[in-house]
């Protein structure tokens, strides 16, 4: 972990946060500026920056967020559709660089990509 990173901070409880799922690989939590009604964050418990940091020995993490995505996505309310979106460097839009998935939905409207 990162001693300054914000998203390690939360991690380990530093920083509060609205945690709706977690284990030994990851935590996800609400967004405290949500783009939509429903609008979680993803973040592994590993530090890495972005998908370009990302290491053969990351598939399975990134298989299990893809995967448990629509679980919470429909446990949160967005049983009419989500996206599921990784922003990677400055002109992908990324703002914390800790890998982190944002999960969005619920009732339109909300902010399109």
């Amino acid at each position: 972990m990162t001693e300054n990173c914000i998203f390690c901070k939360i991690v380990r409880g530093e920083i509060p946060s609205r945690r709706v799922y977690e284990d030994d690989d990851l935590i996800v939590f609400h967004d405290i500026h949500p783009a939509a009604p429903v609008h979680l964050l993803m973040v592994p418990r590993e530090h890495f920056a972005n998908l370009d940091a990302a290491e053969p020995r990351h598939e399975r993490l990134l298989g299990k967020m893809q995967l448990l995505a629509p679980r919470l996505a429909r446990e949160q309310g967005a049983t009419n559709g989500y996206r599921v979106v990784t922003n990677n460097g400055p002109d992908g839009g990324q703002e914390v660089y800790h890998l982190h998935v944002h999960v969005l939905g619920g009732p339109r409207p909300w902010k399109r990509l």
